[in-house]
């Protein structure tokens, strides 16, 4: 039996029993915040990640199955100036454990600050605070030579005054490499989860997410070009061209210089933010990576319609001396 026929029938096998588990639409949700980009990386390259592997643990948030030993001992440090007081941050470190594989944890929260609490008569008499919170371990391991497969395991709590919310979700990805073509074939699940308390009487969904990957580097110019499909699950709601697109990441790298890479991405869904009274951007992300030395710094700024988000990434390796 062939690798690729093997390769072929795992993408098939994990979509279908993963759209099994959740196939109705998303409403908004108390664990919504498990759907913001942990890195500056993925953030300015429209949400999504196109390499094969990855040498920062955060990659694990989009597919464990990118953890390889290029991020044994990775601190990954990032930081989301967000709308108004909203400041949200990821914390991820990863382990090579040898046989049992490339291991990873980290933190996801968000802090909204301290909110004025009126009456009904609308004068404000106290302050209450809210935040969300994400734990999460994962579990990346190869298979064949060109295949590596993963999983995670999420607790998400979110609390509002004196009102919480808990959830525990999984992940399952798998990625194909063809190294000698630079094409890279992902699949992944992400949030399969129940909800164990809401906020209120009802009941709170964690955010499914089904997504498909292809990258591919130019033969000529040093360009890494990338597809994302992502929620998959509702591709039955598409009844235009319009809301096809919606499914769609379009993302470029260049990686001329091998210390600096620009990159530029377009997420169709948040074009639902655009202004109708001017042009904008909405929905377009740009950013750099640069290394220096033991350190690697990533930025990306994505255009909102009025407004944008800066957010920064830190990453470093605790455990080498060639960095």
């Amino acid at each position: 039996m062939s690798r690729n026929f093997v390769v072929f029938w795992l993408i098939v096998l994990m979509i279908a029993l993963s759209g099994a588990v959740n196939v109705r639409s998303q409403s908004l949700s108390s664990f919504d915040f498990l759907r913001l980009a942990p890195s500056a990386q993925a953030a300015a390259l429209g949400g999504t990640l196109l390499t094969s592997t990855s040498s920062q643990a955060s990659a694990m948030f989009y597919n464990p199955a990118l953890l390889d030993k290029k991020a044994d001992g990775a601190l990954s440090i990032s930081w989301l100036n967000h709308l108004s007081d909203l400041q949200a941050g990821t914390v991820t470190y990863s382990r090579d454990l040898g046989v049992l594989g490339m291991a990873a944890v980290g933190t996801r929260f968000i802090y909204w600050g301290r909110i004025p609490r009126s009456d009904q008569y609308g004068e404000s008499s106290s302050s209450f605070s809210s935040g969300n919170i994400a734990l999460t371990a994962g579990l990346s391991r190869s298979w064949l030579p060109q295949l590596r497969y993963g999983a995670n395991l999420h607790i998400a709590y979110t609390s509002i005054a004196e009102f919480n919310a808990l959830a525990v979700a999984i992940d399952a990805g798998i990625v194909y490499y063809i190294p000698e073509q630079e094409f890279t074939l992902s699949a992944g699940a992400s949030n399969i989860g129940v909800t164990l308390s809401s906020l209120g009487q009802t009941r709170d969904e964690v955010p499914l997410d089904l997504r498909i990957a292809v990258s591919k580097q130019l033969r000529y110019i040093p360009v890494l070009v990338g597809l994302t499909l992502n929620n998959l699950q509702n591709v039955h709601q598409i009844t235009s061209v319009d809301k096809g697109f919606r499914h769609a990441i379009f993302s470029l790298e260049f990686r001329a210089i091998p210390v600096f890479h620009l990159r530029l991405g377009y997420n169709h869904r948040k074009r639902n933010l655009k202004s109708d009274q001017r042009l904008d951007l909405a929905g377009t992300a740009v950013g750099f990576g640069l290394r220096i030395r033991r350190f690697h710094l990533d930025y990306s700024f994505s255009s909102w319609s009025f407004a944008g988000l800066h957010q920064f990434t830190v990453m470093t390796h605790f455990n080498r001396r060639d960095q």
